[in-house]
């Protein structure tokens, strides 16, 4: 048996372009991509084309392998000639392979196997911060992968400084995310809080003010004067924000709205909140 048949996991291996002399894991494997938003995994399976250019563009030294469709060659040329030099894997495949190494039809003919950025622990985030307004997002029980996407991508369009996330929050960038983030998801850094009462007292020594988003019941964002430095809490869809949390923050804060719905769903709501950030900006 041949070493190509040997190692590869479909039933007709397309041409392999660019070195493998250093690639211990010349066959992919779909089931990888089952927990790719679990904590911990050093390792993240991204696919579509802004999800992986935006990691060649910021870091590529966290790629370790590369797989595409034959027509994307000509526009990752850049891409496939920084594997080569560097003795990265690349794959051509086709499109069935590429959907089951993605495990979504929405690869965009590209998929890549990259190292996780870990989130940022809040005292360096603080220690780096540049003087100026900043405005931060905090995601409290935020879990859906497209809605995190769809955050991070208002986030890196309006220049948010940083996503803060919970001690023990599971929450953690997936494929699924980084798709539909376009290339935001490498934009805006994620941050890791400690204990909350300290988190919160360090945010505000910082100059940090934070606003609770409720649906009912909170100032009109449209009539109150924002501060210079604004979190704006976030909670998941259908119970919101710890109890706590929310008495816990500067401000309350709610969207009006016609009233023929309930409210927006939170990564809607998010580029509401961004945009009038933006706007008193």
């Amino acid at each position: 048996m041949s070493r190509r048949s040997e190692h590869s996991p479909f039933s007709n291996p397309s041409p392999v372009w660019g070195t493998q002399g250093r690639d211990k894991h010349p066959h992919p494997n779909p089931s990888r991509v089952k927990g790719e938003g679990l904590e911990g995994a050093s390792e993240l399976r991204l696919y579509g084309l802004n999800a992986v250019q935006a990691v060649f563009s910021r870091r590529p030294q966290a790629i370790r392998k590369v797989y595409l469709l034959e027509s994307r060659i000509p526009q990752l040329q850049p891409l496939l000639k920084w594997c080569v030099a560097q003795r990265v894997g690349y794959r051509v495949v086709d499109a069935g392979d590429l959907q089951k190494l993605a495990a979504s039809a929405h690869h965009e003919g590209v998929v890549a196997d990259v190292l996780r950025a870990e989130p940022v622990p809040l005292s360096r985030w603080l220690r780096d911060l540049p003087a100026g307004p900043h405005c931060v997002l905090w995601l409290d029980g935020v879990g859906n992968p497209h809605n995190f996407g769809a955050i991070l991508r208002s986030a890196a369009h309006f220049g948010v400084s940083a996503i803060l996330l919970p001690k023990h929050a599971t929450l953690a960038l997936s494929g699924a995310a980084a798709r539909v983030a376009e290339g935001g998801a490498e934009a805006v850094p994620l941050v890791r809080l400690g204990r909350e009462d300290n988190s919160l007292a360090q945010l505000r020594g910082a100059g940090f003010q934070l606003a609770a988003t409720v649906v009912r019941g909170g100032s009109d964002l449209f009539a109150v004067t924002l501060p210079q430095r604004l979190i704006y809490v976030l909670g998941a869809e259908g119970e919101g924000m710890s109890p706590a949390l929310a008495a816990a923050c500067d401000l309350r804060l709610s969207i009006p709205g016609s009233g023929a719905v309930e409210s927006l769903n939170v990564a809607a709501a998010t580029a509401v909140l961004l945009a009038q950030w933006a706007l008193r900006r």
